[in-house]
């Protein structure tokens, strides 16, 4: 059985929109303004090799179908990101081009309750705001990992919705690492 594994880079002031630089929005990039540390390397290295599948969202799917594939490195980071199922949730694609890849294209909620019951290891999501915020609304989320760059944009793409109720969370995991915090929470339910 696994668990629905939220994993994000995240500024101060909750925006996780385009860390990379790689989309459109006009402050992306401010990932690489800091050092994540040879911790958070390794966090997000042992976060992978952990997990049992990636579940994504289509955008950030098309995203690392295009970039992944050609990658290598000698760690297996590469390998492992390519070699894991990928569950990619869509209502506008039909079948995926990334290897390992299903599409998730009818009632999102269930076929996550599904592959939990499935997928030995964590259901890891990164980035795919939307999927995040269909998962919060079904209390889906187990776990959330993030990577807390000290920076406020002031603009962007929030991580945490508006909700119609309060959630809480157990801390489970604190620290520095380079110039950012790694945070885990996890989920609590009645």
């Amino acid at each position: 059985m696994g668990d629905v594994v939220v994993s994000e880079f995240i500024t101060l002031d909750g925006v996780f929109e385009d860390p990379g630089g790689a989309g459109e929005f006009d402050r992306g990039g401010w990932a690489f303004k800091f050092d994540r540390g040879p911790e958070g390397d390794k966090f997000k290295f042992d976060e992978l090799m952990d997990a049992g599948a990636l579940l994504l969202g289509r955008v950030t799917y098309e995203g690392f179908a295009k970039a992944w594939p050609a990658m290598q490195d000698e760690s297996g980071f590469a390998d492992r990101m390519n070699g894991l199922p990928k569950y990619v949730v869509s209502r506008t694609l039909e079948h995926g081009e990334w290897k390992n890849t299903t599409v998730i294209g009818g009632d999102v909620p269930d076929a996550v309750r599904a592959l939990k019951q499935e997928v030995s290891g964590d259901l890891l999501v990164a980035g795919s705001g939307q999927l995040v915020r269909t998962l919060m609304e079904h209390d889906l989320v187990d776990e959330y990992r993030l990577i807390v760059y000290p920076i406020i944009l002031g603009s962007g793409k929030a991580l945490f919705p508006k909700l119609d109720e309060p959630r809480s969370f157990r801390l489970t995991e604190s620290r520095q690492s380079g110039d950012t915090s790694i945070v885990v929470y996890q989920a609590l339910r009645a």
